[in-house]
């Protein structure tokens, strides 16, 4: 993946306000640079008492974060897709921790019917849990429709991210600081919010995964803040952790992350925040539905880019979650009416 294509979606002048920000604040060196106004102090809370899910945490930004919580004496429920990746991972944030409260769940966050029964089987096993941290993402860039007619990208990164965190609010609800973390990326400042082509149907033809990724962080933006207000009773926040060297940057991004070089963040620095947002009670004084860059509250959108969505292209989406999310329910909760879904999707 090199610059040019990078710069293939969103506005001429997003594009540029995007990078132009990224090389300042995005980078290894933003990251040292806000660090100098962090409070250590934020992190000393006991959470030994909580329990937290997480999703895409063999490698990468999710498995720090299970490590950094496993160190802190957390109960970590690791969700991974693969079973020999995941095995290795658990055991080495068991070996690093010493803490034997990890757990590995197999699920594939693509495949919908699978998260509503893992979700519900969680739900009826009456766990604990305190937090979700939605991590697992991907980004293809070849236009491809699983079995389910769903574009690969948008299956995982959002319709997964929305089904697993809506099937789990009965044992998040449960809790008395439930909260809901949601890992975004910078990629949504260059992309406008379009509920009315999920399935990227029109784009097919000139596809681009860097465009496909943008949207699916954008729209997991929205999800966060809208869930806020009909959920009062949890904390939503969504993130970016910055430009970081992880496995799946250089593997999605190879020409990107060669270019970059000693420039992109740790995966540990990628995972600060996530992790900052898991522990910090200050982090629950502010209110829900909020969008973080480095422990800082920020704005979701670029200056004067234009990629405001309105309160009915916001709805839409949420609708169309919901519409979706219906056709892989067990029959006995499919609605008696079965909503149509527009082929736009």
């Amino acid at each position: 993946m090199s610059l040019k294509a990078l710069f293939a979606g969103g506005t001429v002048y997003r594009n540029i306000v995007w990078y132009t920000k990224g090389m300042k604040e995005f980078t290894r060196g933003g990251y040292e640079t806000a660090a100098r106004n962090f409070n250590d102090e934020d992190l000393d809370v006991d959470i030994s008492n909580l329990s937290y899910m997480i999703t895409g945490s063999n490698s990468g930004l999710g498995k720090c974060t299970a490590l950094e919580l496993a160190k802190r004496g957390a109960t970590v429920h690791m969700v991974c897709r693969n079973e020999t990746r995941g095995l290795k991972a658990k055991d080495e944030v068991i070996n690093e921790s010493g803490n034997e409260k990890v757990h590995l769940h197999l699920l594939d966050l693509s495949k919908p019917r699978d998260i509503v029964k893992f979700a519900r089987d969680f739900v009826s096993s009456e766990k604990q849990l305190d937090v979700l941290v939605n991590n697992a993402g991907c980004m293809i860039h070849e236009y491809k429709l699983d079995e389910n007619e769903l574009e690969t990208n948008f299956a995982t990164n959002t319709l997964g991210t929305y089904i697993l965190t809506t099937e789990l609010l009965p044992s998040l609800s449960r809790s008395s600081s439930a909260q809901v973390v949601t890992v975004s990326s910078g990629g949504m400042y260059t992309e406008k919010l379009d509920p009315y082509d999920l399935n990227l149907a029109a784009r097919q033809d000139k596809f681009d995964g860097t465009f496909a990724y943008g949207q699916n962080k954008r729209q997991q933006v929205v999800m966060s803040r809208l869930w806020a207000v009909k959920y009062p009773n949890i904390h939503f926040s969504s993130m970016h952790p910055g430009w970081a060297a992880t496995v799946a940057v250089q593997t999605s991004m190879p020409d990107f992350s060669a270019k970059m070089g000693d420039k992109l963040r740790t995966p540990e620095q990628g995972a600060d925040t996530i992790t900052w947002l898991c522990i910090a009670a200050r982090n629950l004084k502010l209110p829900s539905g909020l969008f973080f860059q480095d422990r800082t509250a920020v704005s979701e959108h670029l200056p004067l880019a234009r990629s405001h969505s309105s309160d009915v292209e916001e709805a839409t989406l949420m609708e169309r979650l919901e519409q979706l999310k219906s056709k892989f329910l067990p029959s006995e909760d499919q609605p008696t009416e079965q909503l149509k879904l527009k082929s736009a999707f």
